[in-house]
């Protein structure tokens, strides 16, 4: 290092070059080393979480199937107003079966009576059996479209079908979140589904409330056993550790069966209550398909992901605290109370969110055990993407369960502080 201060001119490195510039240059390049050591990690994320949670949202919000499959009947149809209860004039009808024509031979107009589907019962099928009679039509020669459309099908001459096509065919729409609260989207604006229709609020006050009993009852259950680990010699407690552990050696799908066949009316449990003559033959216990199983079968299966939190913090406590507080004159019950169990809080709060969030995106465990009266909402997700193929309203759900999810832990944080939270 050269000291060319003394010349009037910064300091210099050993190769001549500024220090200040040499520095620079140092840590830009131990920058740049660092981001291609954690550049896989950073990859993996971005492909297996960010890219997924990012193509939900857009998902949830994404309605270009009616614009781009009938481009020329959406912009005839912006003139027409629903509410006067008139039918569309002629050219929404022969923008209709030009489009139509299109999409037929495209192969795309039964995907439009599925997208449609979704909002009014009745259109899938319409677009399947109409296309068949539509693709003889020659939009150049064969016009008036009208009748003809009316005479194919009675739904072309009715107000409501047009209307749907209008509502639905914004690009970006909010109608998968309306109707993942039990509203829907209409000429009139944002209205309630029928009472027979409203299902997800319930499914969703289900699943929170379902996921904090879990919660509770791992914590009843497990804060126990971890206090009997922490306090036991080493050996011990490593050897019933293993008990602790043993149900991650076993398939979640095997363990599920395991419940629903001792929660059965025929079942072990109920036997072993009729044998010893606390419940009458006839008058089994009902605990399966419902909301008991799930919560007995999901306690089961979460249960060491509660202890093993709480656990790991209870081997941090010293047991010269409980000592202390003794000698004090605390009794037993003050010195836990007052000693104890306050170091042992940021492992409950770690297990509790760990529980929680595992709990109400559960799916497999409420559906084998719950029937119809103990499922989550997870379950509704997973239908309406394997079995209704609805994905937009799947992603809403999904959406709106993230937010349900990352407004808890924002609660969490303002009354307990996140920074108790720990592992050990």
């Amino acid at each position: 290092m050269t000291d060319a201060s003394n010349n009037g001119g910064p300091m210099l490195a050993a190769d001549g070059t500024p220090l200040k510039k040499s520095l620079a240059r140092a840590l830009r390049l131990q920058k740049m080393r660092a981001l291609a050591l954690i550049a896989p990690l950073l990859i993996f994320v971005l492909l297996s979480f960010i890219f997924p949670i990012a193509s939900m949202l857009f998902r949830s919000v994404e309605n270009g199937m009616v614009a781009q499959t009938l481009p020329m009947t959406v912009v005839e149809l912006q003139s027409w107003d629903a509410e006067t209860g008139d039918l569309p004039e002629e050219a929404v009808y022969t923008a209709f079966v030009t489009d139509m024509v299109a999409a037929i031979d495209a192969k795309e107009h039964t995907k439009l009576g599925t997208r449609l589907n979704y909002e009014q019962t009745g259109m899938s099928s319409l677009f399947r059996k109409s296309g068949r009679k539509i693709k003889k039509l020659d939009p150049a020669t064969d016009g008036p479209f009208k009748e003809q459309l009316i005479e194919i099908d009675k739904k072309f001459g009715d107000v409501q079908t047009w209307a749907v096509i209008k509502t639905h065919s914004v690009e970006i729409t909010n109608g998968y979140f309306l109707n993942a609260i039990d509203m829907q989207r209409t000429p009139e604006g944002a209205q309630a589904q029928p009472e027979d229709k409203r299902i997800l609020i319930k499914l969703f006050q289900r699943t929170l409330i379902m996921s904090m009993i879990i919660t509770i009852s791992c914590i009843m259950l497990g804060y126990p056993v971890a206090w009997i680990l922490a306090n036991l010699p080493a050996r011990t407690a490593n050897v019933l550790m293993i008990l602790v552990l043993l149900p991650f050696w076993t398939s979640l799908l095997v363990r599920t069966s395991a419940w629903k066949v001792m929660l059965q009316q025929q079942g072990v449990i109920n036997e072993v209550l009729v044998w010893v003559g606390l419940v009458a033959d006839d008058a089994r216990l009902v605990m399966i398909n419902n909301q008991f199983g799930t919560v007995v079968a999901m306690t089961h299966i979460l249960l060491p992901f509660m202890i093993l939190p709480m656990y790991s913090v209870m081997q941090t406590i010293q047991p010269t605290y409980l000592r202390a507080a003794k000698s004090m004159g605390a009794t037993n019950w003050t010195a836990f109370w007052r000693v104890y169990f306050p170091l042992s809080v940021p492992g409950i709060g770690a297990g509790s969110i760990l529980v929680f969030i595992l709990s109400i995106g559960y799916y497999i465990t409420p559906e084998i055990v719950g029937g119809t009266k103990g499922v989550f909402i997870s379950n509704r997700i997973a239908y309406h993407i394997s079995s209704s193929l609805n994905w937009g309203l799947a992603a809403a759900l999904g959406t709106i369960l993230l937010g349900v999810v990352l407004l808890l832990y924002w609660a969490y944080d303002k009354i307990v502080g996140i920074d108790n939270v720990k592992l050990g």
